[in-house]
């Protein structure tokens, strides 16, 4: 079965940088997506960041472009999210999630479907 784990969620000071990790295990497929999705209290569900792990393409959401950084490390098998000049409407807690098959990044992002799998989130604070 498809695991997830993130960690590297914490307290930062708006302006300053952090970066996420999440672990995953158990894939199948050789065309796979894992991203991150954030909730802030009170708020939905959000697209953060998404990559196709068989092509390397990226998709952000417009909230986070030119700040967050999504990657991948194959030989950790772990992907990342850096996150630069966080604001504190960036404080949510943020899950990895991700599709044992084909995704559309765009459209999973943006929220027109969701992943299948996720893994339990990280508290990221951003103080003013």
């Amino acid at each position: 079965d498809v695991q997830l784990q993130a960690s590297g969620g914490g307290l930062v000071q708006a302006g300053g940088s952090l970066r996420l990790s999440c672990a995953v295990s158990g894939f199948t497929a050789d065309d796979y997506a894992v991203g991150w999705f954030r909730q802030a209290p009170g708020k939905g569900r959000e697209g953060v960041a998404v990559i196709n792990m068989c092509y390397g393409s990226t998709e952000y959401a417009d909230s986070v472009k030119g700040r967050f950084t999504i990657s991948s490390d194959s030989v950790k098998n772990t992907v990342f999210l850096q996150m630069n000049n966080v604001k504190p409407t960036d404080t949510a807690v943020y899950h990895c999630a991700a599709n044992d098959r084909p995704t559309d990044t765009f459209a999973v992002v943006h929220s027109y479907y969701d992943m299948d799998f996720w893994g339990k989130g990280t508290q990221v604070t951003v103080s003013s």
